[in-house]
């Protein structure tokens, strides 16, 4: 069932070389809920991300959120337009303080004006009350590159919430995290969709996908192949296909 307010894709390709990484892929993912896209390794999800956040440019589609057209927008038109993102791989700064680190994901025009603006004494009053949120506010002033990979994980969902997005795309937010993490990582996702941030999360964990979506999307091969409840897309026989080759 399409969603007019949601995050759609129509035709999305993008290829490299000889190899389309996305071919063809139409989407709706609803807001207001936990959507996950799951699907092999090799099955075109990052790449899908890229496209849709302005990280790289489709070859050919469109990309509609709200109704309104971010085909090919730069990053940070995508992220005013109300979406952020993390990365399969945590973007930290490791030499800047965890605090420093949220202060960065302000993103203002230049570093002194971050630090020296009038907003300041708001933006540290945010930046720490976020830090309270995801747990690791003990840790303000510890060198990012020294927290442990899990609270690097916690800290860039941290900087994702500096921007107040309304949809939050999280890129394998449970890789190379222990499980008391994972469990914490899945407790702020559904504080934060019951608070109204609709999110889109790409796992491989599918314990946590199963427990935590509302609505689930399977990728294989750059395209949607199946999609519905967690209980209807664990039993369809494409999915079973995709994942396991029966």
């Amino acid at each position: 069932m399409s969603d007019p307010d949601g995050l759609a894709t129509e035709g999305l390709t993008k290829s490299f070389g000889g190899v389309r990484a996305v071919d063809g892929a139409t989407v709706t993912f609803h807001q207001g809920r936990i959507n996950a896209l799951i699907g092999p390794n090799g099955s075109g999800k990052t790449t899908f991300f890229n496209c849709v956040t302005g990280m790289i440019r489709p070859d050919s589609g469109t990309v509609t959120y709200r109704g309104r057209d971010l085909t090919g927008r730069p990053p940070h038109r995508i992220a005013r337009a109300g979406i952020g993102r993390s990365f399969q791989l945590c973007r930290v700064f490791p030499r800047m303080t965890v605090l420093e680190n949220m202060l960065v994901a302000v993103r203002r025009t230049r570093l002194r004006e971050l630090l020296v603006g009038a907003r300041q004494a708001e933006d540290i009053a945010k930046a720490r009350g976020l830090l309270v949120r995801v747990g690791i506010d003990h840790l303000e002033n510890v060198e990012a590159g020294n927290l442990s990979y899990g609270q690097q994980k916690l800290l860039e969902l941290a900087g994702v919430l500096m921007g107040d997005p309304e949809t939050i795309m999280l890129d394998e937010p449970a890789g190379g995290v222990n499980p008391a993490l994972i469990g914490r990582i899945g407790t702020l996702i559904r504080e934060l969709n019951a608070e109204g941030r609709t999110f889109l999360v790409v796992e491989h964990n599918m314990d946590l996908v199963m427990s935590l979506s509302h609505h689930v999307v399977v990728f294989d091969r750059g395209r949607p192949i199946a999609e519905g409840p967690p209980a209807v897309v664990r039993e369809d026989p494409r999915v079973l296909e995709a994942y396991l080759g029966v």
